[in-house]
């Protein structure tokens, strides 16, 4: 199984997503790390056993793009990470508010 891990800021995540998306790539999970001053989300992506990560850091407080408009099944991970860890998702496309 191969791999590669790219860092993107904010402004560039939902286009990256997109383009994985049009590349046929199938949405796995997100996962965080707490840093002390700042989060590193990492979203996990694959296609035919090759595993893409984005690597996104952010610092605590910041307020992060939704994934969710084009990979739906990244409102679950999303609202689970806001409830965890305290990160607000923009634009989330079904928003629990803290209570998933």
């Amino acid at each position: 199984m191969a791999f590669e891990t790219k860092n993107v800021v904010k402004s560039q995540l939902v286009a990256e997503v997109r383009s994985l998306k049009n590349e046929g790539m199938r949405f796995v999970s997100m996962s965080c790390v707490d840093l002390g001053d700042s989060f590193d989300l990492l979203y996990h992506f694959d296609l035919d056993l090759k595993l893409t990560l984005l690597r996104l850091t952010t610092p605590k407080g910041d307020v992060v793009p939704s994934i969710s408009g084009i990979y739906f099944a990244a409102l679950i991970i999303e609202n689970e990470t806001q409830d965890h860890f305290g990160i607000k998702f923009d634009g989330l496309a079904l928003d629990f508010e803290g209570h998933f």
